[in-house]
């Protein structure tokens, strides 16, 4: 039985089968002994995302008590949630994150600590998870963004509406047409001034990048 683990663009933590391309933690919310999340969805403010496989190192999911282990489709789908790149695991690219969210919100010398207060006032309403309005007509957000419309969350692919599921995107019948932001509006100026997220193969597919 698959352990409740999966991060959904909302930023809710599913059980599926379904496998992630990435992992990341918000602190310890779980359990070791039963491998269950406590009632509790975050224990830290620096919510990242993380390198399924770095060094060869590999950690039973949910035996410790170091930090719980999340997963998610994509890199667009834990910018939606409201986390951000791993300056361990990932570098780099939180390096490259870093510098696009300071050139998009109009800051310099920007640490970690200050993007995650930022992101967490963006990411969260009374515990839940905060909709944004849309800054821009959907078919303008950039390749990455993510939109929220009744209980549905859909990726902004080349100016199109995708529909998110744990096993990927699909086509939809019709453009949501009252759309509200799941990207957090600092995450998604990053995004528009030159951060590339990493996105699901299906995402690519339906774009015909693959």
């Amino acid at each position: 039985m698959p352990l409740q683990n999966r991060v959904t663009p909302t930023g809710d933590i599913i059980a599926t089968p379904h496998r992630g391309t990435f992992t990341g933690n918000r602190g310890i919310i779980h359990d070791p002994a039963t491998k269950t999340l406590l009632n509790k969805r975050w224990s830290s403010p620096a919510w990242i995302t993380c390198l399924c496989e770095f060094r060869g190192w590999r950690r039973p999911v949910m035996a410790g008590r170091s930090w719980t282990e999340l997963f998610f489709l994509d890199e667009a789908t834990a910018f939606a949630a409201g986390h951000r790149p791993c300056f361990f695991c990932r570098r780099d690219d939180a390096k490259r994150f870093r510098a696009a969210w300071e050139a998009g919100n109009g800051a310099s010398d920007v640490s970690a600590k200050t993007m995650d207060a930022v992101l967490h006032r963006e990411r969260l309403d009374l515990g839940r998870k905060r909709l944004h309005p849309l800054p821009m007509p959907l078919a303008d957000l950039p390749n990455g963004a993510m939109v929220q419309q009744g209980e549905e969350s859909f990726l902004v692919m080349q100016g199109k509406a995708l529909l998110w599921s744990p096993a990927g995107y699909a086509p939809h019948a019709c453009m949501p047409d009252q759309p509200m932001l799941l990207t957090p509006p600092s995450t998604l100026r990053a995004i528009i001034a030159g951060y590339q997220p990493v996105l699901h193969p299906t995402a690519l597919a339906r774009a015909g990048w693959l």
